[in-house]
């Protein structure tokens, strides 16, 4: 059951999000924001996109870290590595959470980041969502 305050989210799918710091898409009519707080302000203020593109280093600190480290991994805690920044991995957790507390189906998805690890984090956390959300 959808919360009637958030019903108008089903209503309003009339454009896409690319989460990105730095990238522009090269094809398509993308709303695009650079942070956690602009992606979760769209989604607020607008309603649920048709799809989200994400990326996952958001913001020099991760990138850095990511490189820091050989490209393996990304901190099993963000907040023990004192990150500022949340990641695109924070915003696919964010839009789990929102989707699932009203009762709305998560949008289509893809991750376009060039973090491995967090790439596969961020699919994994969608694609388990996507199957085991239940809505009939």
């Amino acid at each position: 059951m959808v919360k009637e305050k958030w019903r108008f989210m089903l209503e309003q799918k009339s454009y896409n999000l690319y989460l990105d710091d730095i990238r522009t898409p090269k094809k398509g009519d993308w709303v695009i924001v650079r942070s956690f707080e602009d992606f979760v302000g769209t989604i607020v203020t607008k309603g649920l996109p048709n799809e989200i593109s994400f990326d996952h280093d958001l913001g020099e600190e991760h990138i850095n870290y990511f490189f820091e480290n050989g490209g393996r991994e990304n901190p099993p805690d963000p907040q023990k590595a004192n990150f500022r920044e949340k990641t695109g991995y924070d915003a696919a957790k964010w839009l789990v959470d929102f989707c699932y507390d009203n009762g709305l189906p998560l949008p289509k998805f893809n991750v376009h980041s060039a973090n491995p690890v967090g790439r596969d984090n961020i699919l994994h956390l969608l694609e388990t969502y996507k199957k085991n959300e239940d809505f009939s």
